[in-house]
């Protein structure tokens, strides 16, 4: 059961189209007004003489060594109790409908970034963390129909709604000009981006465990976003500040760095602001604006750049058990993060490759990269 504080949503834009108004979110004077009750099912030692003895106790060892060895059951860190995957398929699809559509990047930012949310009717009980999958309409070239492309849930599982009845997607435009000097627009981001409102999508999943969020309400989770990548962080920090729930009270520290190109591209921004000003001393908020903004150095500010900065404070937070580091959006990213941590275990003798291994085991370091 959960009492829920649904949040407004914020998207600065000057491109929308959205459903009747009892569709469209509510904009933010405070982002805590909406009050919406649900509920919310949650998935919780003898001796003996001489030889006798010897022979004793070698007979009693064989037979111990042959006992066989007692299951090990794993107990994950993470909120996995009742998590659904692949309820739908793609010969089987769940059929959304799109509520709204409204582009979130600025006219002049390198690319259009949409954020949409369809209804699921409570039919795809999704996890913060999860994605589903989408099959646009058509067929390809060969007249077969489209394969799904998968997405990282932008939402909370309540929703935007707060009634466990949608789920929302962050989609970028792909269009690029190939070696042929030839326009390519992707299949499934166009689709998506130019869904109207009252339209129907295909959906499967959910899907996925990695990025599901720790258990302990009192974690340290460590969010390192690229554009689009802040899909599933939006969903965590929902959770996080602008819900309640009564089995859940984020108690640790929420610590957000998202790289974008510039500033009209910064995704969510009022939402996360407003995050921080509602909790400052359990949420930490760093943009990594790389055409905008250099270092000391005058270098560009990539994501490990801005984190560079804090380097010895992120190095002592990984070594405690309780920090969670979750890493999502362009392959690229990993590497630049790779380089800070190596040079800063090396100061303790600490093999890096090794202990991000001991990191992963231990479920504490999860990455969704493409």
């Amino acid at each position: 059961m959960a009492a829920v504080i649904t949040a407004a949503v914020t998207f600065p834009t000057s491109k929308s189209t959205s459903l009747s108004a009892r569709n469209t979110i509510v904009p933010p004077s405070d982002r805590v007004t909406c009050f919406k009750k649900v509920v919310y099912a949650r998935d919780l030692t003898a001796g003996g003489r001489g030889g006798l003895a010897v022979r004793a106790q070698v007979i009693a060892t064989e037979v111990e060594a042959e006992a066989p060895a007692a299951k090990v059951e794993k107990h994950s860190k993470k909120d996995e109790e009742g998590v659904v995957v692949n309820k739908f398929k793609p010969k089987n699809p769940y059929i959304g409908r799109c509520l709204l559509n409204t582009r979130i990047t600025g006219d002049d930012a390198p690319g259009e970034t949409w954020h949409m949310v369809f209804s699921t009717e409570g039919e795809i009980p999704y996890r913060e963390g999860q994605s589903i999958g989408v099959i646009p309409d058509g067929v390809d070239r060969n007249g077969k129909p489209h394969k799904l492309r998968l997405y990282s849930i932008a939402s909370s599982a309540l929703g935007d709604f707060g009634d466990s009845k949608t789920v929302s997607l962050c989609v970028k435009r792909l269009v690029y000009t190939n070696e042929n000097g030839e326009l390519v627009k992707g299949v499934c981001s166009n689709f998506l981006c130019d869904l109207k409102p009252g339209y129907e999508v295909k959906i499967t999943g959910p899907v996925g465990k990695e990025m599901l969020m720790p258990k302990d309400p009192n974690a340290t989770i460590i969010m390192l976003g690229t554009g689009t990548g802040i899909a599933p962080f939006r969903s965590f920090l929902w959770k996080m500040f602008f819900e309640n729930h009564e089995d859940y009270q984020f108690n640790g520290l929420a610590w957000l760095f998202l790289g974008v190109p510039t500033s009209s591209s910064l995704l969510y921004k009022e939402e996360f602001e407003k995050m921080k000003e509602k909790k400052p001393d359990k949420f930490r908020l760093d943009f990594a604006v790389s055409r905008e903004q250099v270092n000391e150095k005058g270098e560009k500010m990539y994501i490990q750049t801005r984190m560079a900065q804090y380097a010895e404070e992120l190095w002592e937070l990984l070594k405690k058990d309780n920090t969670f580091v979750y890493m999502c959006g362009l392959k690229g990213m990993e590497k630049g993060i790779d380089d800070i941590m190596v040079s800063l275990a090396a100061k303790e003798g600490i093999d890096w490759v090794e202990y991000k291994k001991q990191l992963k085991k231990a479920e504490q370091w999860n990455v969704e990269v493409y």
